[in-house]
């Protein structure tokens, strides 16, 4: 499963992203837009989740849409949730030491996308066959 190791080696691949931590935790940007985030739960997120909070790393990551963050949320892995603080907001948590690599790769790609500027992610696609 996945670690804090593989999101840093992940996004920092991506064209123009850096790390800079966010109120002590990593946080990772591309042109200074936030797309993947470490996020501990909170005690108003343990109150919320109850029983279902899950214990380990948690990672925030941004998504195109709110129809995108249902499709993940839907997925009965259990990797994917979400509390209360994120209501209406296109973002998903994932509990880290549930991901494949290869699949946080590919959220960590589309979270990128969400927030890179056109002119920065088209020639990345183009490179990719996308």
């Amino acid at each position: 499963m996945a670690d804090w190791d593989d999101v840093r080696r992940i996004a920092l691949a991506l064209p123009e992203t850096n790390e800079r931590p966010s109120r002590g935790n990593a946080f990772w940007r591309v042109r200074d837009k936030g797309f993947v985030w470490e996020r501990p739960l909170r005690q108003t997120d343990l109150a919320a989740l109850g029983d279902a909070a899950p214990d380990g790393p948690i990672l925030g990551v941004r998504v195109e849409h709110l129809g995108a963050k249902e499709a993940l949320l839907a997925d009965p892995s259990g990797v994917f949730f979400t509390t209360p603080h994120f209501d209406g907001y296109p973002a998903v948590l994932v509990r880290l030491d549930a991901i494949a690599r290869d699949e946080l790769e590919e959220l960590i790609a589309e979270a990128w996308l969400c927030r890179a500027p056109r002119a920065l992610a088209r020639p990345w696609l183009k490179e990719r066959g996308g």
